[in-house]
């Protein structure tokens, strides 16, 4: 792997990240020599797992479980970590899922609040909290978006698409209201990526219609991901990079 010196000893807060990307995520700065705060809610034992792995490697890690969809508990989860590490260099807000597929026509208002606390809520939360911290040094945030957010999302899926977008757009505004404080505000937007992710929301017929789309004409690994995060952490490879969603889905969406 390549190496990026000034990701090292930089502490930084990744949500979601038990298992998928978030759990490739921080391996990868781990392996930067990183400080990581690695949050889950539910997934204990895969969090464990993946801190043994970064441990055993040599790494610095430490958990934090918080339901992310509370903003009390998301707070809180941020204040622990800064506590923990004396400051937070960046975060990324990975935290987030599908929660249910459900039509437009379908959906509820108890729908739309399930998915946009988790999705959209969240990323706002957990940045508002970890703001103050950043500004005394500077530094950086990376959303989590997704392909879904430009294309309208497959089937019952809107309205995590929607949240989504809600994402790539907060991500550009607070690009521009950060940068005055050194602290870069970008987003990644995975496309169909093998995770768990699409192991529960997504069946055969859907997944076979998503990969004739694909120019690569193949899935990405989570670990195919993690260059962008990187990179976009990196002061030294992207110093003059804000505001940018960087789309990593083997061709699908060229905007």
């Amino acid at each position: 792997m390549l190496t990026i010196p000034d990701l090292k000893d930089k502490a930084v807060l990744i949500t979601g990240a038990s298992t998928g990307i978030g759990a490739a995520l921080a391996k990868a700065f781990a392996a930067q020599r990183a400080k990581v705060g690695l949050h889950y809610n539910s997934s204990k034992d895969a969090a464990d797992q993946v801190a043994a792995d970064i441990r055993a490697a040599g790494g610095t890690v430490e958990l934090f479980k918080a339901d992310i969809s509370d903003p009390a508990a998301t707070r809180a989860m941020v204040a622990d970590f800064a506590a923990k590490f004396g400051t937070i260099d960046g975060l990324i807000n990975n935290a987030g899922g599908m929660v249910k597929r459900v039509t437009y026509e379908a959906a509820t208002v108890t729908d739309y609040d399930e998915i946009m606390d988790l999705n959209a809520k969240s990323v706002l939360v957990a940045s508002n909290a970890a703001i103050p911290h950043l500004k005394k040094q500077g530094g950086f945030i990376i959303n989590t978006t997704s392909i879904a957010a430009r294309n309208g999302a497959s089937g019952g899926a809107g309205l995590y698409g929607s949240s989504k977008a809600f994402v790539s757009n907060l991500t550009r505004g607070m690009a521009k209201e950060l940068i005055a404080f050194g602290i870069r505000v970008n987003a990644v937007s995975p496309g169909i990526i093998s995770t768990p992710f699409h192991e529960r929301y997504s069946n055969e017929a859907q997944l076979a219609a998503a990969l004739a789309t694909i120019p690569q004409g193949r899935f990405a690994s989570a670990d195919e991901v993690t260059g962008a995060y990187l990179f976009l952490a990196s002061t030294t490879l992207a110093p003059y990079t804000i505001g940018q969603v960087i789309e990593v889905n083997g061709g699908q969406l060229m905007p």
